[in-house]
């Protein structure tokens, strides 16, 4: 395939899709990556589309979010990786709350076998991947369904979070820098976002190294509010990544980085000590919240509401590790 068709086809696939890996993009025009890579920063060059590390998106990507459908192919095997490491920061009996996102819903997946457990998300799909866990209760926000990403979003989804406090909060986004922060492209996620933030005594934030050093729209959390960050090895030639992850430890945030050589599950950057806000945790005991739709899901609790003749559910073990 010559160099023009094959710079076509990569772009009628971009704009097919909104976002493609550039594994998949050398899959599908047989060459390599080294030369798909060439081909994506000559096209953009022309301003046909942008490039990102790990993939190429359409162009105007700092206001533009990607569904569902795109990101579930981007970097399949770091968030798989990240979602591994995260898990082992959750204990058994734990209450904590967990953001929508393709990287989180790879975490839902491994959190269906901690005993005792309560998820409190806005994710409809942190809540499937749980809803066949007999062990994990799992707590949904009201609000409205955002398609794009099968998150609830708006007023109600806010709402409902109001009064609650758990353990930690784990939360994506489009991009994370140490100057700002975790920042998203969806005004109504970016807000939903900072509500949990508000819910948690610790934040853990999970992104793979394509995301280190982008900047989006809207800020979620602040990097003074980033307790952790779960995040895959940058590849050698990644400079901005390894310079992002070093800022991002210089100020304060614990770095646990996923197949890291010589430490699989330990803070492979060293955080400099920094004051962090200190969030009191109540007694399990939960107001009630006005306001909410019950979920298709069976396994799902909508916060806010008691089905008719059960028990309020109880937000286990709140105690701050």
């Amino acid at each position: 395939m010559f160099a023009a068709e094959r710079r076509q086809l990569i772009l009628e696939m971009v704009r097919a899709n909104g976002a493609v890996s550039l594994r998949e993009l050398a899959r599908v025009v047989q060459t390599s990556e080294v030369t798909v890579r060439r081909d994506v920063r000559a096209l953009e060059a022309e301003g046909l589309l942008d490039r990102r590390h790990g993939g190429a998106v359409l162009p105007g990507g700092f206001t533009r979010e990607s569904g569902f459908p795109q990101k579930s192919h981007l970097a399949t095997a770091e968030k798989t990786a990240i979602a591994d490491l995260a898990a082992n920061f959750v204990e058994e009996g734990e209450a904590i709350v967990v953001g929508a996102g393709t990287t989180t819903q790879e975490l839902a997946r491994r959190l269906a076998r901690v005993p005792g457990l309560t998820v409190v998300t806005n994710s409809l799909l942190v809540a499937q991947a749980l809803a066949h866990a007999n062990r994990v209760e799992v707590v949904m926000t009201g609000g409205t369904l955002r398609g794009s990403n099968c998150a609830l979003v708006g007023s109600g989804a806010e709402q409902s979070l109001q009064g609650l406090r758990v353990s930690r909060a784990f939360l994506s986004g489009s991009g994370l820098t140490a100057e700002r922060g975790l920042s998203t492209s969806n005004m109504l996620s970016a807000s939903v976002d900072r509500a949990l933030v508000q819910a948690a005594a610790e934040v853990v934030v999970l992104a793979d190294h394509t995301k280190l050093g982008t900047d989006t729209m809207f800020q979620t959390v602040p990097t003074d509010l980033i307790t952790r960050l779960v995040t895959d090895e940058p590849p050698a030639h990644d400079d901005r990544a390894a310079t992002e992850l070093q800022a991002l430890a210089d100020q304060g945030v614990q770095i646990a980085v996923a197949g890291a050589s010589g430490s699989p599950g330990g803070d492979t950057v060293p955080a400099r000590p920094q004051q962090r806000r200190d969030v009191p945790l109540p007694s399990p005991r939960r107001g009630q919240v006005p306001g909410g739709t019950p979920s298709p899901l069976r396994a799902a609790t909508v916060l806010g509401e008691q089905p008719p003749g059960t028990e309020r559910p109880r937000v286990a073990d709140m105690r701050r590790r």
